[in-house]
């Protein structure tokens, strides 16, 4: 048995028009399906990035703040794979997204840099 691969990306925001318009408006991502769950007064966005990665954004009421600083516990953050790093970057920026310099991984030589969705979360671009 071997793993394919990631599916999905759970993610849970506390604005969810602000984080909605963030990934699909800001970042591009196009929208697979949006449900309310009218049990949990929540909504639950599919959307896909590039050709087969998908993000489930949440919304649910009350949700506890988490600490989001680099290394901490548990996930570190989600990276996004770009090939062009520079334009990539000038884009968000004109969308008034701030970003990190950017740096080289001492590893592989690769050019990367960070930012944060509205809640926070840290996100990477990592040029491949």
């Amino acid at each position: 048995m071997t793993i394919k691969g990631f599916h999905h990306v759970a993610i849970i925001c506390s604005n969810y028009e602000k984080s909605k318009q963030f990934y699909v408006e800001i970042l591009g991502a196009s929208i697979i399906a949006e449900t309310f769950r009218k049990e949990r007064n929540s909504y639950k966005l599919d959307l896909r990035i590039g050709v087969s990665s998908q993000i489930e954004l949440f919304s649910f009421q009350d949700t506890p703040k988490r600490p989001s600083y680099p290394e901490a516990c548990g996930l570190r953050h989600l990276a996004f794979a770009v090939n062009n790093l520079e334009a990539m970057v000038k884009e968000l920026t004109q969308k008034g997204v701030k970003i990190e310099p950017i740096r080289i991984d001492e590893l592989t030589n690769k050019r990367f840099t960070f930012f944060q969705d509205p809640d926070g979360l840290p996100l990477e671009l990592y040029e491949v």
